[in-house]
């Protein structure tokens, strides 16, 4: 039975990613989307920053969030140079926007690195813009927040401010969003502007039915190749619908799509935990399988990287389990 402590958990997480949401869109809504960027030549936004404070901000005010790690993507080093005061001050103006307050810079620079925190036994992890090249084209992104205890995914929330309710266009920025939420063994829920859940479930399918895939629009991300051939060999397979971040589980979970495939491009490169613990467990809850290339589940055990892991399937579990087959047939 679910108490009212861990309800009131959820429903903070839900008001973080909402809220970050605000900052977010607060930033789609300005001239520039100029950044910098990382190390990894991936771009960081204004967004990104504003986005792990305000969600930091928001978990470290609540008495059912307070205490617990943060496991963020970002960090404020960069920020903290003197030379990004002018970034200083426009993540500084999202926060405060989203916040309905005016937060201080030292605020928001310390939010940010709370989400520093190392992996322990239980501990928040969050992506602030997961799909960052999507946010700054303006089309699909998500803010991805998970709850993981001893190594396992109990709670998480996916929001993706630009995907609309219904339809299979996600080339265009919907005005409201969409937001969903799940946790271990108590099933996946879509979230209204009302507030009311919806349960989610995947898209019943039967063998020789078309196959409805999603994918990176990155093609650096996953072998697309690779996935048009799998899709071919064992069903009819139409043209893959490509978006970025964990929009895909998300369209999984709702029944647009009847899997999501991600292959891996390097054979050392790992996927970072929050870019899936979210997105995961929507789609698992939804009835999704969901495991890597090998079969294995995914193992969020491991510190910041699923190091036991290669690649991801997510979708109706007879079409993982043939694509699974399919894979091992070409020895990868």
């Amino acid at each position: 039975m679910t108490t009212q402590s861990e309800q009131s958990m959820q429903t903070i997480m839900l008001r973080a990613v909402e809220t970050a949401a605000r900052a977010t869109r607060f930033v789609h809504a300005s001239a520039s989307l100029a950044g910098i960027s990382k190390d990894d030549r991936s771009p960081v936004t204004i967004a990104d920053w504003a986005s792990q404070a305000v969600v930091a901000i928001t978990l470290r005010d609540s008495q059912h969030t307070a205490g617990v790690p943060l496991v963020g993507e970002e960090d404020a080093a960069t920020l903290r140079a003197p030379e990004s005061a002018p970034l200083v001050a426009r993540v500084v103006e999202a926060v405060s926007h989203a916040l309905g307050r005016d937060a201080s810079e030292s605020e928001c620079l310390d939010a940010i690195d709370a989400g520093r925190a190392q992996p322990g036994a239980r501990f928040f992890t969050l992506d602030p813009v997961d799909g960052t090249k999507g946010f700054l084209r303006r089309q699909q992104y998500a803010i991805s927040l998970a709850l993981l205890v001893d190594g396992v995914v109990e709670r998480g929330v996916l929001g993706c401010p630009n995907l609309a309710a219904g339809g299979d266009n996600y080339d265009d920025a919907d005005a409201t969003g969409t937001f969903a939420s799940a946790t271990r063994g108590g099933g996946a829920f879509l979230h209204s502007t009302l507030g009311i859940p919806t349960p989610m479930h995947i898209a019943s399918w039967s063998a020789g039915n078309p196959l409805r895939a999603c994918e990176s629009v990155e093609a650096a991300h996953s072998k697309q190749d690779l996935s048009a051939e799998l899709l071919a060999e064992i069903g009819a397979p139409g043209t893959p619908a490509r978006l970025d971040s964990q929009a895909k589980y998300l369209v999984v979970a709702r029944g647009g799509a009847d899997v999501y495939m991600r292959l891996p491009v390097k054979k050392d490169y790992r996927e970072k935990i929050w870019d899936h613990a979210a997105g995961a467990l929507v789609a698992q809850e939804a009835g999704a399988r969901v495991c890597d290339v090998d079969g294995k589940p995914l193992d969020f055990g491991c510190g910041r990287e699923l190091t036991r892991n290669r690649g991801v399937f997510a979708g109706h579990p007879a079409i993982v389990e043939q694509l699974l087959a399919a894979f091992a047939r070409r020895g990868l």
